[in-house]
């Protein structure tokens, strides 16, 4: 395990979830099966993180946000800063995921000021990268993924950080990378990391269910996953706990 002793398993929730699904969500939480092997995370909308803080805590899981921006405070409407998600109990939070790059056309250069801003306020972020099933099958996934952890240059070596590798073909379509592709693409996220002087975990995202979790954390070079639809659920996230659990332990 690169970085950090235990691997993440971290739920996204996305633009999904009310106070009713909510407080649904934390009494069927079961308790984590192997919390010295596995960290749990969850990153519900800005509008759950403050009221889910305590509960999620009293149920060892971390909390973390979906987005961040870079100022500290000032004239910029609907934004968020770094002292806003730590002021709400936020340890995480998700930078440069595909959704925000593709949708929201966020810039690696956007990227690089929110994780300066995140850790110059303590927060640990997971930096999201990916390549479309159009540029895999060009042949330029290594390229595409070493442009997006270029905002990694020069970055101080002591801050903490987690990458995760989504392939957004496999996001939200129910397609999942061949153990062979995971293994061979995180192999190279790693070499790349440790040319940027980064030694940190490096996740699996995209369509992560119970059914394949097992599989996917038994591959070389993962070391937790970002977990998008699965996650709504406490069941199901709690069987890819178990799932990472076993692997681990």
């Amino acid at each position: 395990m690169s970085g950090s002793t235990r691997c993440l398993i971290a739920g996204n929730w996305k633009m999904n979830g009310l106070v009713q699904d909510s407080k649904d969500f934390i009494a069927q939480l079961r308790e984590n099966p192997a919390a010295e092997h596995v960290e749990i995370a969850l990153m519900p909308p800005f509008t759950l993180l403050h009221s889910m803080s305590k509960a999620l805590s009293q149920k060892g899981v971390v909390l973390g946000a979906q987005n961040v921006y870079y100022e500290d405070k000032g004239a910029f409407t609907g934004s968020i800063c770094p002292m806003m998600l730590r002021d709400a109990g936020c340890h995480y939070v998700i930078l440069g995921h595909s959704e925000r790059r593709s949708i929201i056309g966020e810039s690696n250069a956007q990227i690089r000021s929110k994780l300066n801003a995140s850790w110059l306020h303590g927060l640990e972020p997971i930096l999201c990268i990916g390549e479309t099933l159009e540029q895999r099958e060009q042949g330029v996934t290594n390229h595409l993924l070493a442009e997006q952890l270029a905002v990694l240059k020069g970055a101080p070596k002591d801050k903490p950080l987690t990458v995760a590798y989504e392939p957004v073909w496999a996001i939200g379509t129910g397609k999942t990378a061949t153990p062979e592709m995971v293994v061979e693409t995180h192999a190279f996220v790693h070499e790349e990391l440790q040319r940027l002087g980064k030694d940190c975990r490096v996740l699996y995202g995209g369509s992560v269910n119970p059914g394949n979790a097992k599989e996917l954390m038994a591959c070389k070079g993962v070391e937790g996953a970002l977990v998008g639809g699965a996650s709504l659920k406490a069941d199901s996230f709690m069987q890819i706990v178990e799932a990472a659990a076993s692997v681990a332990s």
